[in-house]
């Protein structure tokens, strides 16, 4: 008789570490939450989930993740509603995602029911992590790396999916300014950029870093081939005013498929706020600039949620934003925020309840 294996494993944690955490005080990412899941990949096929306390593990330094960078990731959160219930925003979005990026990654799938099942266990054992109350939410990281033991230049054999989390606030706390990409670039046609791969960030940090001694907090990356159009920042979609248009760009192989980015597209268009998705030409954005005609620039992403743009720099010249009356940027960020929080209706069913 074929006996089915259990879904989950849980080992608990023997005392919590939450009085640890100050959570008027929080750095993103910095403080995480009792439990963590973990399933392995072998002989073909995935393992029983293990919750277990959050902790270090130990992987061999031949592990193919730290030679061929066989690693991808999600960013998710969960809300507690002002009636104690916890909500996931669009999760079946970022399930999607991860295992688009695990096979562009040639990493095996993960299946649906581990994921959700192993996610909510995870949220109700550490949901006093989740604070109610507007800008707070538990971050939420899904990821997977390649563990076999090996330096041969071929995909894993093994890997390890992993789940952690951590109490977070706001990401961007204040406006940014950002320097249009002229040199480097993020992606290139064919490549990974429309994967959550962790190379993808890791190769941005140098550019980025030249930005921050300039006085940028992010880069807006443009196209490998000219440079002449503006596709998404260093963690973020992002969206340019005009006039009272909103201008985005399509995305395709070199541009993330941000969940904020398709909410706000949807939130436009039921708002009545006319949206072109498009090709976003460099030159376009500086002579609306130059003409007074750009009146905002905002990225959108799960840890930023909204992050309003200031200023920015093209050619050397750096342009400052205008102060617009009943920005666009705000009125995106609370209309998503209401949602989350389940202060407003969920027209299109993006709250998903953990029960």
């Amino acid at each position: 008789m074929n006996v089915s294996k259990p879904l989950l494993n849980i080992k608990k944690i023997e005392k919590t570490r939450i009085n640890q955490v100050d959570f008027n005080n929080l750095a993103f990412g910095k403080n995480y939450s009792d439990h963590m899941m973990y399933c392995d990949y072998v002989d073909g096929e995935w393992q029983t989930p293990q919750i277990v306390p959050y902790g270090p593990m130990e992987y061999a330094p031949s592990a193919k993740v730290f030679h061929y960078g066989q690693a991808v990731f999600e960013g998710m959160k969960a809300f507690k509603d002002d009636n104690g219930e916890v909500h996931l925003f669009r999760p079946e979005q970022n399930f999607e995602r991860i295992n688009k990026s695990s096979k562009r990654l040639a990493i095996p799938e993960f299946p649906k029911d581990f994921f959700f099942e192993s996610l909510e266990t995870l949220l109700q054992l550490d949901t006093d992590w989740i604070k109610a109350g507007q800008g707070n939410s538990l971050y939420i990281r899904p990821f997977v790396i390649a563990t076999e033991e090996g330096v041969a230049a071929s995909p894993s054999d093994q890997y390890r999916f992993m789940i952690i989390t951590c109490p977070a606030q706001a990401y961007y706390s204040q406006p940014v300014k950002v320097i249009f990409a002229q040199e480097y670039s993020r992606s290139a046609d064919g490549g990974v950029g429309y994967a959550k791969a962790a190379g993808n960030y890791g190769a941005q940090f140098y550019p980025t870093n030249l930005a921050k001694e300039k006085g940028y907090q992010q880069v807006i990356w443009t196209d490998a081939k000219s440079h002449n159009y503006l596709e998404e920042a260093g963690t973020m979609n992002i969206f340019f005013r005009i006039g009272d248009k909103l201008l985005t760009a399509p995305t395709n192989d070199r541009i993330l498929d941000g969940v904020s980015r398709k909410s706000v597209i949807q939130l436009a268009k039921d708002n009545g706020i006319e949206i072109e998705i498009a090709p976003v030409e460099v030159k376009r954005i500086v002579e609306a600039a130059r003409k007074g005609e750009l009146k905002e620039i905002f990225g959108t992403g799960t840890a930023a949620t909204i992050a309003k743009v200031i200023g920015f720099e093209h050619d050397g010249v750096y342009r400052d934003l205008p102060e617009v009356e009943s920005p666009y940027s705000d009125f995106m960020k609370k209309s998503l925020q209401d949602i989350q929080y389940n202060r407003a209706e969920d027209k299109h069913g993006w709250l998903h309840k953990v029960s």
